[in-house]
């Protein structure tokens, strides 16, 4: 469990450095040249460190539903979608909605089984999650100065 927990903190890590990268790039070039420059390195360095770790096995596909054949067309939406926010949100409050999307997704996915996940039921302690999550991003985006006259509303 303790791994599962450092991967998924270097890999929270590693996408915010990569957003900031993918913005920098933009700025210079269109958003779609970046989205292949990112993809297209990626599939280059994927390509080669397969073929180094696995050596002919990484050419070993098994049968699959052909549909996940299209993840990668996924991947041109998710670098498009975030580079585009960050250049109009900027990188903090990008992110932040980006990750809380993905555990609202994720939370829906795992509770409706969908995707050949198993079933997770919703709780009443996952809907205050969601509550707080929701409640945090807003107070993120709030300015010292909305958040008072918000509090005199009350």
């Amino acid at each position: 469990m303790i791994a599962g927990i450092l991967l998924a903190l270097a890999a929270g890590a590693l996408i915010s450095v990569q957003t900031l990268f993918n913005n920098k790039v933009s700025a210079s070039v269109h958003s779609h040249t970046t989205t292949a420059l990112v993809l297209g390195m990626g599939f280059i360095a994927s390509l080669s460190m397969g073929v180094l770790f696995e050596g002919a096995d990484f050419f070993n596909w098994r049968a699959m539903p052909v549909w996940f054949w299209f993840s990668g067309l996924v991947g041109i939406g998710v670098v498009t979608c975030v580079v585009r926010g960050v250049n109009l949100l900027g990188p903090s409050y990008a992110i932040s909605i980006v990750m809380s999307s993905q555990l609202l997704c994720a939370l829906w996915w795992d509770s409706a089984g969908w995707f050949g996940l198993e079933q997770v039921p919703f709780s009443p302690q996952k809907a205050v999650g969601v509550i707080a999550l929701i409640a945090g991003l807003i107070l993120f985006k709030l300015k010292p100065r909305e958040m008072r006259e918000a509090a005199a509303d009350i």
